[in-house]
């Protein structure tokens, strides 16, 4: 989390990248104590608006100690953090907490988008997903795209946002930086908008950025 803070400002210094960063966060971190003044600290020290950081929180620990989640996430919110709920669909989440929690999007978890052009279940599922999302007025994002039916499927469906092999294997900020002009991403990358024409295949348009990791 503080490399991933700190990468971002350094390009967003060299005019490199100006979107967001998302990091995954585990249970363990989402469940200490002090995690807040941690992540203030750690945006301080790196000199990061909080508007620039999602977090991304799996489903099952969400759930644990759902009241207390809920009053975490609220102070993230607070903060300027945006959150979004991780593997989606695989956990056991309470409707009626997840209209409480404070987040701006859904992930689908992989395990529904690897048959969804081909299995009626997995079609139905990530549909309902997609739909439910976009009801409660929140983004949601295909995880584990890896080919062209999958994405065209997705995009039919008005999935806002995918990630996965189909786009980019993961890669080095090293490796990043050679992608990164103007601002933008360019070129493939692991996330990208599925509202964009066809045609727009191009990073140019990317608007966020995913980034694994814990540490």
């Amino acid at each position: 989390l503080r490399e991933a803070c700190r990468q971002l400002k350094r390009w967003q210094e060299l005019d490199k990248y100006h979107g967001t960063v998302a990091v995954n966060l585990s249970p363990r971190q989402f469940q200490h104590g002090d995690f807040v003044a941690r992540l203030e600290e750690i945006l301080s020290a790196a000199g990061l608006p909080a508007e620039f950081l999602e977090l991304e929180i799996t489903e099952t620990s969400a759930m644990e100690h759902a009241g207390e989640s809920i009053n975490l996430m609220k102070r993230l919110n607070s903060m300027g953090v945006s959150l979004a709920i991780d593997d989606f669909g695989t956990g056991y989440s309470s409707l009626a907490y997840l209209k409480r929690f404070p987040i701006q999007k859904l992930k689908i978890d992989r395990s529904f988008i690897n048959d969804v052009a081909t299995d009626s279940n997995d079609a139905a599922i990530a549909k309902s997903i997609i739909s439910l999302a976009h009801n409660m007025g929140l983004k949601v994002l295909a995880e584990g795209v890896e080919d062209k039916h999958q994405m065209e499927w997705l995009r039919a469906r008005g999935c806002d946002q995918a990630q996965g092999y189909y786009y980019s294997q993961p890669i080095s900020a090293r490796q990043m930086e050679q992608h990164l002009v103007g601002g933008r991403f360019v070129s493939n990358a692991n996330v990208v908008q599925l509202s964009l024409p066809a045609a727009s295949q191009g990073m140019d348009f990317i608007e966020e950025l995913i980034t694994e990791g814990d540490a």
